[in-house]
C-alpha cells in the first residue's frame, strides 16, 4: 500500500507537509554513502491532488498508516514508560538521536558515519509477504528544534515487485531495493512533515522509505523512538 496518512482537515495537512523528489547521491558528496537517496530540488506546497493521494482509505490498515500526533509527555518523566498506556504489552524504547541543526537527512551508519540517506528499518526482519504487517516507530520530538520526519509515497512491496519481478516473493525488501529504483530513473515522490517540539508521529518506517530531517532549522532536534503494534488513534492527532 502506498502512503496514507491519517487526517481530519485538509488545510491542517497541507499546512504541515511539503513535497518534493528524490535522487541518488554524487560521488562527491562524500557525506554519504555511495548511491544513497535523497531530496532532489525545492520542496513544494501539496496540490489537490497530493492530499487525494495520501488520503487513507475508509477501513485502513493501522501497521501501514501515518499519523501525526501529540504524545503524553512531561519533562522529567521516564522516556520508556511512554508508550505503556497505548495498549502494546511489548513495546520497545529504541531511545533517542540528537540531529544537528540543517541536515538534510539525519541518519548515519554507525561503522563509518556516513549518512544513509532515505532508507528502510529492519527491525522485524519481515519478507515480502509479510512486509506491511511490522511495528510502527512512534517518535517524539524533543527538541529543542523543529524537525521533519521524510516519507516516500511508494511502499517497499511495490518496489520490491518492479526490482525483482521474478522473484520478489522470496525477497526480504530492503534500502538497495530503493536506490536500484532510484538510480533506474524512476521517480519517487516524498513528504515531509514538520513536527514541533513535542509533536510526534506514528508511521510504518519498516515499509516506507523514511528519514528525519532538520533542514533550513537553526537549533538541534532530540528525538525518541519506540516501536510497537498501534491502532490507529491511539494518540490525538493534529490534523
Amino acid at each position: 500500500m502506498p502512503l496514507h496518512i491519517a487526517y481530519g482537515d485538509p488545510a491542517a495537512l497541507r499546512a504541515r507537509c511539503e513535497v518534493a523528489t528524490v535522487r541518488t547521491t554524487r560521488l562527491e558528496e562524500s557525506a554519504y554513502e555511495p548511491g544513497a537517496i535523497i531530496p532532489a530540488g525545492q520542496w513544494h506546497s501539496m496540490t489537490e491532488a497530493d492530499v487525494r493521494a495520501v488520503t487513507a482509505p475508509r477501513r485502513p490498515l493501522d501497521s501501514t498508516l501515518v499519523e501525526v500526533v501529540r504524545p503524553s509527555y512531561q519533562e522529567g518523566c521516564e522516556l520508556k514508560d511512554l508508550t505503556r498506556p497505548l495498549g502494546d504489552p511489548d513495546a520497545v524504547y529504541l531511545g533517542q538521536a540528537l540531529a544537528k541543526p540543517d541536515m538534510t537527512t539525519t541518519t548515519d551508519n554507525y561503522e563509518d558515519g556516513r549518512l544513509i540517506g532515505l532508507h528502510l528499518d529492519n527491525w522485524d526482519k519481515l519478507s515480502y509477504a509479510d512486509k506491511h504487517t511490522g511495528r510502527r516507530r512512534l517518535c517524539l520530538n524533543l527538541g529543542p528544534g523543529t524537525r521533519y520526519v521524510i516519507l516516500g509515497t511508494i511502499d517497499a512491496q511495490a518496489v520490491c515487485r518492479a526490482i525483482h519481478p521474478n522473484d520478489h516473493s522470496h525477497r526480504y525488501p530492503h534500502t538497495q531495493d530503493f536506490r536500484e529504483y532510484v538510480a533506474g530513473g524512476r521517480p519517487i515522490r516524498i513528504i515531509r512533515i514538520r513536527l514541533a517540539p513535542g509533536e510526534g508521529y506514528m508511521a510504518p518506517t519498516e515499509y516506507l522509505l523514511h528519514d528525519g530531517s532538520t533542514e533550513a532549522q537553526d537549533q538541534p532536534s532530540a528525538a525518541a523512538f519506540w516501536l510497537g503494534h498501534w491502532p490507529h488513534g491511539i494518540l490525538p492527532s493534529l490534523i
